[in-house]
């Protein structure tokens, strides 16, 4: 696959996947890979082990590389697998390798958690990284308003495997300016803040979106990337008013049930247990009800 085929397959519905965990705490490798397989038969052809859906900052090393085979082996052929890597330069770096060696077809590499990250920092953090797997296409991931454009490009001109942004700070106006600034053309730009977002950035320039509502019912997710990819936003936004309430218990307290509210719901489903690990929390009661009500609107319960 070259750095174009993964720039056009970004182009679609990206899946972020939980990690599921067992009894004792540790992977579920089985219904971890039986959530991916589940995805991809729904549609799904870019699956991002390792993002933060997938509690990225509570795992181990080791636990990231064990995520990503998993993912790997339960994909196969049928789909584009985008590894998250991040932490230090040193340790972003020895996990773009291993995702290399693993058989990824590319990278999504974190935001910098740094108190003090400058604009040029920004730049040499992910040049750093990106230029460690030269024959990798490179996704960058923006959540700060103070990366613009210039920043972005000027990655782009040192790193030509940079090939994606995924974009998730909440304001379309500044999106838009941005992937103009960097080059709407030169870059696939992904709305990275799921179904909520996808068609307020589609409508000036994005044309993928993450999820991790793919974890749950993928069918939704792709129906609604294709009524994007037609222009049909009556549609998209029908679908939209549809997992607006699943959206909404994910984003609110500033998300911090993002996780949690995925994982009940596949815990619901019989597909992997509700536990998260902190500083998540399982939902509580109410929460959980809440859940309920929506899975059983959607007639999946």
């Amino acid at each position: 696959m070259s750095f174009d085929d993964l720039s056009d397959q970004l182009a679609s519905v990206v899946a972020i996947t939980v990690t599921p965990f067992d009894a004792g705490g540790a992977i579920d490798e089985k219904k971890y890979a039986a959530v991916v397989g589940r995805m991809v038969d729904g549609g799904i052809s870019v699956v991002t082990p390792n993002g933060n859906t997938g509690e990225f900052y509570a795992l181990s090393a080791a636990e990231t590389e064990r995520a990503l085979r998993i993912t790997v082996d339960a994909v196969g052929d049928r789909a584009a697998v985008v590894a998250g890597v991040g932490h230090d330069v040193a340790t972003a770096t020895v996990a773009a390798r291993a995702a290399d060696r693993a058989g990824a077809r590319g990278i999504m590499i974190h935001q910098p958690v740094h108190p003090y990250v400058s604009p040029d920092g920004w730049v040499d953090y992910h040049r750093a990284v990106a230029s460690s797997v030269p024959e990798l296409s490179v996704v960058l991931y923006v959540r700060t308003p103070r990366i613009g454009g210039a920043q972005i490009a000027a990655l782009a001109d040192a790193c030509p495997n940079v090939v994606g942004v995924k974009y998730a700070v909440p304001d379309p106006v500044r999106f838009a300016s941005v992937a103009r600034d960097a080059g709407l053309e030169r870059l696939t730009w992904v709305a990275g803040l799921a179904e909520l977002s996808a068609p307020g950035y589609f409508a000036v320039g994005a044309t993928g979106f993450t999820s991790g509502l793919a974890n749950v019912a993928p069918q939704l997710s792709v129906q609604m990337f294709n009524a994007l990819k037609a222009g049909e936003f009556g549609a998209a936004m029908e679908l939209w008013e549809f997992v607006r309430g699943f959206e909404e218990l994910r984003a609110a307290n500033e998300s911090a049930d993002n996780v949690s509210v995925v994982k009940e719901a596949l815990a619901q489903l019989g597909l992997c247990r509700r536990d998260v690990r902190p500083p998540a929390t399982v939902l509580t009661e109410t929460g959980r009800t809440a859940v309920g009500v929506l899975l059983s609107s959607w007639g999946l319960l």
